[in-house]
């Protein structure tokens, strides 16, 4: 390393942390300050704040949290909080964690009015055209309007149901390739399989039949996936918002240099599919298509041209990696458990019509072990193990403790989930729970279940649950219809790692790697990746 490389790395250092403790220490005082303010009454009598672990000075509880924060806050949880409430300061801003179906029913059903907005930052602001997209806008008239618009347009039962062709087609696809690579005992890659399906089927609702001209569903999933890591990184801007304000030149800098770019990029993107369907409206007779829909509600509800580049942004983060994700994570499963594939394997051939080459989604209404495994799927995986944050918008007192207005909420589901006070076995992969006779037959992820919120519930619950939940169905039934599966040679079932990432979404560390074998062909001797 030469001198100026090591003066450069220690200027990087001793700088930002200077400006730290010139900034943050100023605010940590004023806001425990603030904070005993507002944890009295009127009469001056203290008001009772949720169960805390020790804190230290300015970073409070951030070194607490691991590289999986949803299983440290957890292990927190267990230890330190009351009725499955708990709260953090992550820097210096208050986070209460949610782990409980007690408590998550009180967030999002009881006091959902009152936790229904969301913490903007200076990311999704620009990423997100001020945040006015569905996911992370703030509760607000426009947010109601927008929320309302993709309900009774683009998500309802109806509107799912026909883009049914769309994704036998693309089903079909997927199936082919697959075949080719059975044909030359080549081994899989199903996450990447997965994600470019899920990827695709989103591409054609949001923008049409033509969505692979110029390699525009290439170019969506590689924003998508720019979004993730840009969405879900570490900012300081999250936990010293003192603090960005004060570095906002340096902030400026990022954003211009990364974010922005990102957001232009989209733009361009997003600006080319509107006036493709502005020019062809009324001339063709293809099934209408996301940006159709909400061309033609745009005066209805009082949405911006931003306003719709924002939404459609949010239908291809929320489509492609939750879907793909479920789908990965169900196939690791039935080769973790041979018997349970065997089980589906069955059900699924059993009730295809014999002769038929593929599943039709009119076949699925009686594959019960398909949904109850899809369902288990989610409960032990959930793609989004923390929802995105809730904001309180007033003092609110939650099972005797008082939240003060402000504080960010995080849902652990992911742990919610997993409760043994709610779940036989929690940590075993069993969709037989989820059957008649089960001791979760009953139980749905639709948000009135509170022990089982992979998709939030309340006023954020995700509107696209059904869009979801159909393309993951579909091909989950199609790949083990059409195909048996085996592990490369020297694999075991055992050897199966589903160690985690964290990020937006939580995904293996490990490629799952198989290898296909036609419906009742006769196994070719597999190579080793």
């Amino acid at each position: 390393m030469s001198p100026q490389e090591a003066a450069y790395q220690l200027i990087m250092v001793v700088v930002p942390l200077l400006m730290l403790m010139l900034v943050v220490v100023p605010h940590f005082l004023a806001s425990r300050s603030a904070s005993r303010r507002r944890c009295g009454n009127e009469d001056g009598n203290a008001q009772q704040l949720p169960p805390s672990p020790p804190a230290l000075p300015i970073i409070g509880h951030l070194h607490l949290v691991g590289a999986l924060p949803h299983v440290s806050l957890r292990d927190l949880a267990a230890k330190h909080a009351a009725g499955g409430l708990m709260l953090l300061r992550l820097g210096t801003v208050p986070n209460l964690v949610v782990s409980s179906p007690r408590a998550s029913q009180a967030i999002m059903r009881t006091h959902d009015h009152i936790f229904a907005s969301r913490a903007t930052t200076g990311i999704s602001d620009t990423l997100l055209y001020s945040s006015s997209d569905i996911a992370l806008a703030p509760y607000s008239e426009h947010w109601r309007q927008a929320r309302k618009l993709v309900t009774a347009h683009l998500f309802t039962v109806k509107k799912v149901h026909s883009y049914r062709h769309a994704r036998k087609e693309e089903v079909r696809l997927v199936m082919a390739k697959v075949r080719e690579a059975a044909a030359t005992s080549t081994a899989v890659d199903i996450g990447e399989m997965m994600n470019t399906f899920a990827n695709d089927i989103i591409s054609r609702a949001v923008s049409g039949k033509f969505f692979r001209v110029e390699g525009r569903n290439k170019l969506f999933r590689q924003l998508v996936n720019t979004n993730s890591v840009l969405l879900g990184g570490f900012h300081l801007e999250d936990c010293f918002p003192s603090l960005a304000r004060s570095l906002d030149i340096l902030t400026r800098w990022f954003l211009r240099n990364r974010v922005q770019e990102t957001h232009e990029r989209w733009d361009e993107l997003l600006e080319k599919i509107l006036s493709d369907h502005e020019r062809t409206k009324g001339r063709h007779d293809q099934e209408s298509d996301f940006t159709d829909v909400l061309l033609s509600v745009q005066q209805e509800y009082g949405i911006t041209r931003d306003h719709i580049k924002a939404i459609l942004m949010d239908m291809f983060g929320a489509g492609t990696d939750t879907s793909s994700l479920v789908l990965e994570l169900a196939m690791a499963e039935l080769m973790r458990n041979p018997w349970l594939m065997t089980k589906l394997q069955g059900e699924v051939r059993r009730h295809t019509p014999e002769g038929q080459e593929t599943v039709e989604e009119e076949n699925l209404a009686t594959m019960a072990y398909l949904r109850a495994l899809v369902k288990e799927t989610l409960r032990l995986h959930p793609p989004a193990p923390l929802l995105v944050p809730h904001l309180s918008m007033a003092d609110c007192v939650v099972d005797g403790y008082t939240i003060p207005s402000g504080t960010r909420v995080i849902v652990n589901a992911w742990a919610i989930s997993r409760d043994p006070k709610s779940w036989e076995e929690p940590e075993e992969f069993m969709p037989e729970r989820f059957m008649d006779g089960g001791s979760a037959a009953a139980t749905d992820f639709k948000g009135n279940d509170f022990q089982f919120v992979p998709f939030g519930a309340g006023r954020r619950i995700c509107p696209g649950l059904n869009f979801g939940m159909a393309t993951v169905e579909i091909m989950l039934a199609n790949l083990v219809y059409c195909f048996d599966w085996q592990l490369p040679n020297g694999m075991e079932a055992k050897d199966i790692d589903l160690t985690e990432v964290f990020g937006v979404t939580v995904r293996p560390k490990e490629k799952l790697m198989l290898f296909p074998k036609p419906r009742g062909g006769i196994a070719e001797p597999l190579l080793t990746e």
